[in-house]
C-alpha cells in the first residue's frame, strides 16, 4: 500500500506560464466550492493545514501544486460560486481549460458531495473530462454524514447522474478517513501506468 509521509506544497499558478512541470504523474483535484477539496487533501497527506481549509467557499482561485513522493497533487480552482464577479469566473474557466488543454493531469479526482445530486456545474465538469478523454475518479465526499445504506445509494445516485460505473465513484469522508484506502489504491494505479508509458 503506498504510504504517504511528507506531503509539501510547491507552487500556485496564476496562468499557463507558472504550471508546474514535473517528471512524475500529476494528480488534479477538481470540484465545486465547498465540496471539501481542501479537507480531502489533508485526509490523503495525513496533516491538518496542508492545503487551507476554508468556511468561505472559492479561496482558491490558484492552481496550488503539492509534491506528494512518487506524484505530484494539482488543487484546482473551485467552480460554481455564485458570490464571484462574471470577470473572476472566466478567468477561472481560462485557467481550467489551458490545465487540461496542456495535458497537465495523468488523472483527475473529481469530488462531488454525496448527500446531492450533482449539480449542472458537477455535470459540465465530468462531460469535459470524457470529451477530452482524461482518465477520472469520482470521489463523493461527506460520507460521514449518512448512514452506510444512504452512502450506497449515494454512489449509485452519482454514478448515474454521470454515466460511470459506481466502481469508478469512491465514497470518502476526511473526518473519519474512510475511503483513504481505496483512494491510495488508486493512486497507485496511477503512478504504476505512468511508470509503464514511460517505459514504453
Amino acid at each position: 500500500m503506498l504510504k504517504i509521509t511528507n506531503a509539501k506544497f510547491i507552487t500556485s499558478a496564476a496562468d499557463k506560464s507558472g504550471f508546474y512541470k514535473t517528471d512524475k504523474p500529476v494528480i488534479a483535484v477538481s470540484g465545486k466550492s465547498n465540496v471539501g477539496k481542501s479537507s480531502f487533501i489533508n485526509m490523503l497527506a495525513g496533516q491538518k493545514k496542508l492545503a487551507r481549509v476554508s468556511k468561505d467557499p472559492g479561496r482558491t482561485r490558484l492552481v496550488n501544486y503539492f509534491d506528494f513522493g512518487p506524484f505530484v497533487l494539482a488543487d484546482l480552482p473551485g467552480y460554481g460560486f455564485a458570490r464571484v464577479s462574471k470577470t473572476e469566473k472566466q478567468k477561472w474557466a481560462h485557467l481550467l481549460d489551458d490545465f487540461f488543454a496542456l495535458k497537465c493531469a495523468s488523472h483527475v479526482f473529481a469530488l462531488a458531495d454525496i448527500r446531492h445530486d450533482p449539480t449542472a456545474d458537477d455535470k459540465q465538469m465530468i462531460e469535459y473530462l470524457y470529451y477530452n478523454l482524461i482518465p477520472f475518479t469520482v470521489i463523493a465526499t461527506k460520507a460521514d454524514k449518512l448512514s452506510k445504506a444512504a452512502v450506497n445509494r449515494g454512489v449509485q445516485n452519482i454514478a448515474a447522474n454521470f454515466k460511470c460505473g459506481s466502481g469508478n465513484v469512491i465514497a470518502t469522508s476526511a473526518q473519519t478517513r474512510q475511503g483513504l484506502e481505496a483512494v491510495l489504491e488508486r493512486i497507485e494505479i496511477v503512478i504504476n501506468l505512468k511508470e509503464e508509458n514511460v517505459e514504453n
